[in-house]
């Protein structure tokens, strides 16, 4: 497991139309607060100021194809103009269980990036697959 150490940050949150909404500083938009989407914020914030990942590097919800499906990847992180690093994100009370493994395992068959994270926000793991063997990770990578 990844130890987390999220960073203080004042997002921006209010109420529209009976909705708590937050200001995603990547999309540069507002968006509605799900507990998932809190998770996802609290994890961008990590990888830009903890981490130091560039935001200009960062898809947020980027959509990909698997055959004749959409779907959306809640954070890709792009080194060198290739996806390098995947993050899926799940509520707090969302178990990373194996088919949250499975998910992030099909969206890198589109993407082959190189770092695979899920997180629910208390718990993170991390895959690094740019050995022969893919590998848990107690770090996430330096940019």
């Amino acid at each position: 497991m990844i130890k987390i150490a999220f960073p203080t940050h004042q997002f921006k949150i209010k109420n529209e139309k009976g909705k708590d909404i937050i200001f995603d500083e990547c999309r540069k938009q507002w968006v509605i607060l799900t507990p998932e989407e809190w998770v996802r914020q609290n994890f961008l914030q990590y990888l830009i100021q903890a981490k130091k990942y560039p935001s200009s590097l960062i898809a947020i919800e980027k959509e990909i194809h698997l055959g004749e499906l959409k779907k959306r990847c809640d954070i890709v992180v792009y080194k060198n103009a290739k996806a390098w690093l995947i993050v899926e994100c799940k509520e707090m009370n969302v178990e990373l269980s194996e088919a949250v493994i499975k998910q992030i395992l099909n969206y890198n068959i589109s993407l082959q990036v190189s770092y695979l994270v899920i997180t629910n926000g208390t718990s993170t793991f991390g895959l690094s697959l740019t050995q022969d063997n893919p590998i848990w990770m107690d770090a996430l990578p330096e940019f």
